[in-house]
């Protein structure tokens, strides 16, 4: 029997294969992984005194760590490139000033020896401090080199203990240098502020933070993220706005990081030639606390000042990202020479209005991302439907009489199901 989610997956499978059709790969642009370069992971483990504690599952943390490490190691794809870096693992003393240089490479970033890993990882015992925020900076150096995907899981029980550095700051410093670099955190105790400052390096990256309090659960995240870095992803490249466009940098296709202050302006530059169609989002990430009231515009004008189109977003609570996005159609001209047609600059402008909450600090800006894309766009300036479809006109009508076909299948199912049921 049809039943109506049955019919509903039917209709969800031809709308994904028929825009799966739309999908064609073209040359690599700026932001696009080219694939040649294995995918990075490093591990970076708190080996602080406090992984001596008894809590997950009768055991210690150390002892559920390297469970994890091992049953990881064996899981770990063949192409990913994996290193092990510690936190505390060497220094047992008072000294902060030590304490806090505690960090090493246990196993270098590269292709994986499964045997030497883990007997490096079994050579592990709790004894020191927890310098998080050095042990990221030198693990960012780990990864360094190459286009490939770059990913940080850190594991640990407590907070840093080296502050003045800040961990959340080294980790927005990390994501200002636009190398596509992503941390993961993984927090051993449900303590409010471990998870404030896990939650804080992670998001700064695009990272994610997980609590985990069982041994299979630390197994499942690690094998998960690591297994992530094995996926195509896009990297970022970093780029530095203007304050008006005709200092702006000119982007072509592709996906960018930036910093915007609050109340400040970004200008960048994009060349779209006739037929052609820009296509621009941008999201704008509250990497610490900020007033309610806050929304993200973006506008693409022309030189002379005259606005093309716009986008906008507003909120007003407690959020981590906004988004806007705009299209802008560039029609075709009859009166203009075929061989070398001149491409129109269009100056995007982006302004958020974000507010930093009292105490907090206002620099560096916050974390901006946006999207480029210049495609072939329709012929005319009419064919461009007020769908957004542009030339794919033809998807609308394939999509109208499918669901105008599944409808009368649905009502003839219908009106048969009643006649039964009548005559029952």
């Amino acid at each position: 029997m049809i039943t109506r989610k049955r019919l509903a997956a039917g209709v969800c499978a031809l709308l994904a294969a028929l825009t799966a059709g739309l999908a064609v790969p073209a040359g690599a642009a700026a932001g696009e992984p080219t694939g040649e370069d294995a995918p990075k992971v490093d591990l970076v483990l708190d080996v602080s005194g406090s992984m001596r504690t008894r809590d997950i599952d009768g055991g210690t943390r150390m002892a559920a760590a390297k469970q994890a490490f091992n049953e990881v190691l064996d899981a770990t794809p063949e192409e990913v490139q994996l290193g092990i870096r510690t936190l505390g693992a060497d220094y047992p003393g008072d000294d902060r000033k030590t304490g806090c240089k505690d960090t090493a490479q246990l196993y270098p970033v590269g292709p994986l020896n499964r045997t030497e890993a883990k007997t490096a990882v079994a050579t592990l015992a709790p004894t020191g401090w927890t310098p998080i925020g050095p042990a990221l900076l030198k693990a960012a150096d780990d990864l360094d080199g190459g286009n490939g995907s770059k990913r940080i899981v850190l594991i640990s029980d407590g907070e840093d203990t080296c502050a003045p550095l800040d961990p959340c700051e080294v980790a927005r410093e990390i994501a200002a240098k636009g190398i596509g670099l992503t941390i993961d955190t993984l927090g051993l105790v449900p303590n409010a502020k471990l998870r404030q400052q896990l939650s804080c390096i992670a998001e700064a990256t695009g990272g994610t933070y997980t609590s985990v309090e069982h041994a299979d659960e630390l197994t499942d995240r690690v094998n998960q993220l690591v297994d992530r870095a094995a996926d195509p992803v896009v990297t970022p490249v970093a780029t530095e706005g203007a304050a008006q466009c005709a200092k702006a940098p000119t982007l072509k296709s592709g996906l960018y990081t930036d910093r915007e202050e609050f109340g400040q302006q970004r200008w960048y530059r994009v060349d779209v030639l006739p037929g052609q169609e820009l296509r621009v989002s941008v999201s704008v990430a509250a990497d610490r606390a900020v007033n309610p009231s806050y929304g993200v515009l973006l506008k693409a004008v022309t030189v002379h000042g005259r606005e093309i189109v716009r986008g906008e977003a507003a909120g007003n609570g407690r959020t981590d990202v906004m988004s806007a996005g705009l299209r802008y159609p560039k029609p075709e001209r009859d009166d203009v020479d075929a061989d070398k047609p001149a491409p129109e600059t269009v100056c995007l402008q982006v302004t958020h209005s974000f507010s930093a909450a009292s105490g907090v600090k206002t620099t560096p800006g916050l974390p901006l991302e946006l999207t480029v894309d210049v495609v072939d766009g329709p012929g005319k300036a009419s064919d461009v439907a007020s769908f957004g479809l542009g030339r794919g006109w033809w998807l609308l009508g394939v999509l109208i009489l499918t669901g105008f076909l599944a409808g009368l299948v649905w009502g003839w199912l219908s009106r048969w199901r009643i006649a039964v049921w009548r005559t029952n």
